[in-house]
């Protein structure tokens, strides 16, 4: 088997949840839940209602699951970017806050972090849970604090 076909076969048994990536099991519980409420078929212009659909069924998953971080101290605000907002934790890690605004679907988002910590061990995201500001739904993700030196 060639190298390429190695990762092709790999990166599928990374997001189909055979592979052992860092933080993985809820991740990939998560993406396999609403992987397995899709329909095939997608258009352009129903991709919007999609997500909307799918972010509806993820809540219910979320609040069957009791994935909701009530604790956030957003007093510990460091930046945000386009794609998400950082809160300090603690000395040693950081909260990100993300809509998956960059995302066709959650399932896609998930399946983003799932790539990162596969690629980027030592980066690698934990899946904290779920949170809403505004009506909007954030993915609670923690990621060791890098120092810029």
């Amino acid at each position: 088997m060639s190298r390429q076909n190695r990762l092709k076969y790999e990166l599928h048994n990374i997001l189909s949840g055979k592979s052992k990536v860092r933080f993985r099991t809820i991740i990939q519980t998560i993406a396999g839940y609403l992987k397995n409420g899709e329909t095939t078929g997608r258009t352009i212009e129903i991709e919007k209602h999609f997500k909307s659909e799918e972010a509806k069924r993820l809540e219910n998953y979320i609040t069957q699951s009791n994935l909701w971080v009530r604790d956030i101290d957003l007093s510990q605000y460091v930046s945000e970017g386009a794609e998400q907002k950082v809160y300090l934790k603690d000395s040693e890690n950081v909260l990100k806050l993300n809509d998956s605004i960059y995302y066709t679907s959650w399932k896609d988002y998930f399946y983003n972090l799932l790539l990162h910590n596969y690629f980027f061990p030592d980066t690698a995201y934990e899946l904290i849970g779920f949170t809403k500001d505004n009506d909007i739904l954030y993915c609670v993700v923690q990621q060791s604090y890098v120092a810029i030196q």
